[in-house]
This record gives structure tokens, C-alpha cells and sequence, in this order.
């Protein structure tokens, strides 16, 4: 998959969490996924249609999903409810609307934020797409990002 892609949603994902959160976070280097690894507690995942199709997803465990959220609507959050997960999705939306408009010239589509919970949930791309992981740091601990699309 060429970077024109993948570095708009690390470039958003930077982005959003520094002006909507407050917190820094430094990616890792993309890695091609070979298998539905890594697993995680929560995704909050867009699909992506039109010049490209395809998924993009945002993986936590579940301490820094809850301390994210936490952060992200100024109340303390511990357990995995309605609030957490819609704040979850709503987080994968900015970042992925936000990307939308540097895809190299792609007319892409967003669906509407899913959230899969669930220890040990596996996150599969298309059929015959690229799967590019990113590993992402902050202060709050480690999550992933990944981009699988399938591209002209």
C-alpha cells in the first residue's frame, strides 16, 4: 500500500488526539499485519468505500480505552458502557473524517462508526487488501492503529 494511504490517518490520528484530548502520541513504524493480530479489548473501526475500500480501526486495551475516554469527555469512566463506546466511535470518526481529505485524491466514502468489544477480538481487512499496523504511545499506554485498504 503506498504511504499517500496510510500517513493521512497517522497524520489525523496525531492530530486529533493533540487538540481533542490534549495527549500526545508518538506512532511506531508501520508494519505489514501478516495475521488478525494483535488482539485488544475495544475497536472503534469506519469503513471506507468508493476509490478505495476498505477498514480503518483504532485498538485499545481496555485501561487505556477507559482512561482515553476519560480523558476525551472529562469524567471518570471504569467500566465499558453506552458512554465509553460511542466516545470510542466518535474519536475513529474525527480521525478518519479528518483524513479523508488528504487520500491523494481518492473520493472516499465514511460509514458510521462501529465498536467491537471484546477480549482477544480479532480485526480482519478484505480480501486481498493491505494491512498496515501502527503502533501508537501515549502517556495513557500503547494502542494500534490499522489501515486496510485495497487501492486503485
Amino acid at each position: 500500500m503506498d504511504v499517500r494511504y496510510v500517513n493521512p490517518f497517522i497524520l489525523s490520528t496525531i492530530e486529533t488526539f493533540n487538540v481533542m484530548l490534549k495527549l500526545k502520541v508518538t506512532p511506531g513504524k508501520p508494519q505489514l499485519k501478516m495475521d488478525p493480530f494483535p488482539t485488544h479489548d475495544i475497536s472503534g473501526i469506519i469503513g471506507i468505500s468508493g476509490d478505495a475500500v476498505g477498514t480503518i480501526a483504532i485498538s485499545y486495551p481496555r485501561i487505556v480505552a477507559l482512561k482515553t475516554v476519560s480523558r476525551f469527555l472529562d469524567a471518570e469512566f471504569k467500566i465499558f458502557d453506552y458512554a465509553v463506546t460511542d466516545a470510542i466511535g466518535e474519536i475513529t470518526n474525527i480521525i478518519a473524517g479528518s483524513a479523508k481529505k488528504d487520500l491523494g485524491g481518492l473520493n472516499v466514502q465514511i460509514s458510521l462508526p462501529n465498536v467491537v468489544i471484546g477480549r482477544n477480538h480479532k480485526l480482519v481487512g478484505p480480501k486481498n487488501a493491505q494491512n498496515i499496523l501502527v503502533p501508537l504511545q501515549s502517556e495513557l499506554g500503547s494502542m494500534y492503529l490499522e489501515v486496510s485498504l485495497k487501492t486503485p
